[in-house]
């Protein structure tokens, strides 16, 4: 059964149309309940939302950072986030900024996962001084999650060399991050975003070689390119400390044309993985929010049926 966090387990509308669909979510209290009513079944899994699902709508300049955690509570009904550190790169040392995010997170009662960071350097370099100040370039940003109350940063696993020399580098990267953010209690967990990292082979090596309880694997649904996505989901479950529910689009019946999610939810359900799983949609077919709000309903239609 893979390892997994404890903490996992805790401006307006874009369209009119994309509200009224969130503002069905809402839910009428129940005033009371029958003495021998059974008790509700813990979901297998939860849902959560990662901030580049709204990447054109941030970078657009309609959204806010600040404002994300209300935005997935109030919009889509979501309970908890992933950020992207590119939306607020500036921000990694600021304890002000920082602390009101937290807030605002907490005042909706959103819980903060991660922070998906890119942009920092491989931590897989040849050159060992460019390895090192990108290990270096991840330090605040495990210090920023935390602050957040996160549990983790998602990193990059990126090399060059032959298959096995870049397993050796990124292992070696990934330990001396993972030492760093161990010292915090936090995680380290690696996506399969390109390079090698996205052959499930390759990613489950360097896992065995980093062999650090606090280093991860963030299997997404979507980026394997060439590579078979259901083994290699099925290949980096064992090291999974989160999951990337990755979407483009949907057919007639609300099934994401790509990726059957049901065969890969089985995969990962059936690897014992009881934590959250991310909304990351990438689709241009529909609007960011209808986009968002198809792959929740999806979720939640594959949900009911492993509880049924």
């Amino acid at each position: 059964m893979p390892r997994f966090s404890s903490r996992l387990a805790g401006r307006r509308s874009f369209l009119s149309s994309s509200a009224a669909l969130a503002g069905s979510l809402v839910v009428a209290p129940i005033s009371g309940l029958a003495l021998d009513a059974e008790p509700a079944k813990t979901p297998p899994f939860r849902i959560s939302l990662a901030e580049w699902s709204l990447h054109q709508t941030l970078l657009s300049g309609k959204l806010d950072n600040l404002d994300f955690p209300k935005v997935a509570k109030q919009q889509f009904g979501i309970e908890a986030v992933e950020y992207v550190n590119q939306f607020f790169k500036d921000k990694a040392k600021d304890a002000d900024y920082l602390a009101e995010l937290a807030k605002r997170a907490e005042d909706e009662g959103v819980t903060n996962l991660l922070i998906m960071c890119d942009g920092l350097g491989d931590l897989g370099d040849p050159d060992a001084k460019e390895r090192a100040r990108a290990i270096e370039n991840h330090f605040p940003w495990v210090e920023a999650a935390k602050r957040l109350g996160c549990h983790a940063i998602r990193v990059n696993a990126a090399s060059k060399g032959p298959f096995e020399e870049q397993q050796k580098l990124a292992a070696d990267g990934l330990s001396r991050l993972s030492e760093f953010a161990a010292q915090m209690g936090m995680s380290v967990i690696v996506e399969n975003h390109g390079g090698l990292s996205s052959n499930g082979e390759w990613l489950a090596g360097v896992m065995k070689k980093v062999d650090r309880q606090n280093c991860g694997t963030l299997p997404d649904f979507g980026n394997f390119h060439d590579y078979d996505r259901y083994l290699g989901v099925e290949q980096l479950m064992p090291f999974a400390k989160g999951v990337s529910a990755k979407s483009h689009e949907f057919d007639a019946e609300g099934n994401e044309v790509r990726t059957d999610y049901r065969k890969m939810m089985k995969i990962v359900l059936d690897a014992g993985y009881r934590g959250w799983v991310g909304i990351e949609y990438e689709g241009k077919a529909l609007p960011e929010p209808d986009g968002i709000l198809a792959t929740k309903r999806l979720l939640e239609r594959v949900r009911g049926e492993w509880t049924a």
